[in-house]
């Protein structure tokens, strides 16, 4: 039975972290895994916690995005009454697309006034993990709680756009730091961009924030408000991504090679994408796999060692492919040799070309280029 929350998803929030991956789509867009895009986690979460009335909110670039969701069949979301709902991008106030979460969220109202759900999440696609909504909206309830922030544990990799959260013992709130200077690798509680508040409540906070003139949610409503308002913590304990710049992009899709982690993310609960109907994949007499993750469709004649290989790609007799990730419909020539490198869709790598980046800094390779 489904609870009486709705879900928003924001597609095009912190896309500035990895500008390579959205010069022609959105954040929510982003390929991941093999065969997902980084939108069906966070619907894939919603629907798995019975919130089955889902707005989907996209600014620009959103043809690849609304093309791979279609009417939300894949996620049990094409129905008469809620199911997945495309949200206009553009702002009551002003005749531009929204550019921070309080902008997308005054142009929401008359959406939010519509429903009569009780509560909203609210979850931006720059996070990978295996969450279940159902929990925190019981912690939510539990606390009586204005807002819930949903936190994780992890090293920070980013240097901006992040808020580091301190809370007492009962997991109220008690202090938020927004894009402080941190040491690399500092290891903190920090705010997975996902957050659950009674509806009629965002609603009024909306209303004042027009009032008011505020801009941003974060500095405007939680810091500001933060002794006013009852704001609690649910810490999520579970595998936690965060996509915040190319090199943690390389570094979690790598992670998937570890079968802890692939078990972790997609063991129990299943995680929906668009179905793709491919044949299997296609391995040549003299082709050499270890450790990869290999989609449908492919075809391989070489060697293809701790990769992740995306639907249709064809390696070539001769090429060595290591520590990379190719995404669809890429091509990769005869005695061609890659290491540590990004190929974009319908890439084409020609015979003997060697490219070589790292894990910090991967080679990256813009959608539809020819080498």
């Amino acid at each position: 039975m489904a609870i009486s929350a709705i879900g928003i998803i924001f597609s095009n929030l912190h896309e500035e972290n990895v500008p390579e991956l959205v010069r022609k789509r959105t954040m929510a867009s982003i390929l991941f895994g093999g065969r997902y895009r980084l939108v069906d986690f966070a619907l894939s979460n919603m629907v798995n916690s019975d919130i089955m009335t889902v707005g989907l909110m996209a600014s620009n670039n959103y043809r690849s995005l609304i093309d791979h969701i279609g009417s939300g069949k894949d996620w049990d979301l094409a129905r008469k009454d809620g199911g997945l709902i495309l949200l206009p991008p553009f702002s009551d106030r002003e005749d531009h697309s929204y550019s921070t979460r309080m902008e997308a969220l005054v142009s929401l109202r008359g959406f939010l006034r519509k429903r009569s759900e009780k509560y909203v999440v609210l979850a931006d696609t720059d996070g990978i993990a295996k969450m279940n909504f159902k929990d925190v909206i019981k912690f939510h309830e539990k606390k009586n709680s204005d807002i819930t922030l949903v936190t994780h544990v992890h090293e920070i990799e980013r240097t901006k756009d992040f808020m580091l959260v301190n809370a007492n013992e009962d997991g109220r709130v008690t202090e938020v730091k927004i894009a402080p200077h941190v040491a690399p690798k500092t290891t903190a509680e920090v705010f997975v961009n996902t957050m659950v508040l009674n509806r009629q409540f965002l609603l009024n906070l909306v209303e004042d924030a027009v009032v008011h003139g505020y801009t941003s949610f974060d500095n405007d409503i939680i810091l500001k408000q933060l002794n006013s308002l009852k704001i609690y913590r649910y810490e999520f304990k579970g595998y936690y991504a965060s996509i915040d710049s190319m090199a943690s992009y390389f570094k979690h899709n790598m992670n998937l090679l570890k079968k802890e982690i692939r078990d972790e993310l997609f063991a129990d609960r299943d995680v929906y994408t668009k179905v793709r109907d491919s044949a299997p994949s296609k391995y040549g007499v003299e082709a050499i796999v270890h450790n990869s993750l290999i989609s449908d469709g492919c075809e391989i004649d070489g060697t293809v060692e701790n990769c992740i290989l995306f639907r249709g790609v064809k390696i070539a007799k001769g090429a060595v492919v290591r520590n990379s990730i190719i995404m669809q419909d890429s091509v990769i020539g005869a005695n061609a040799s890659l290491n540590c490198v990004i190929a974009d869709k319908n890439v084409v790598i020609t015979d003997r070309r060697q490219l070589c980046g790292c894990e910090d800094l991967p080679y990256f390779i813009q959608k539809g280029t020819m080498l």
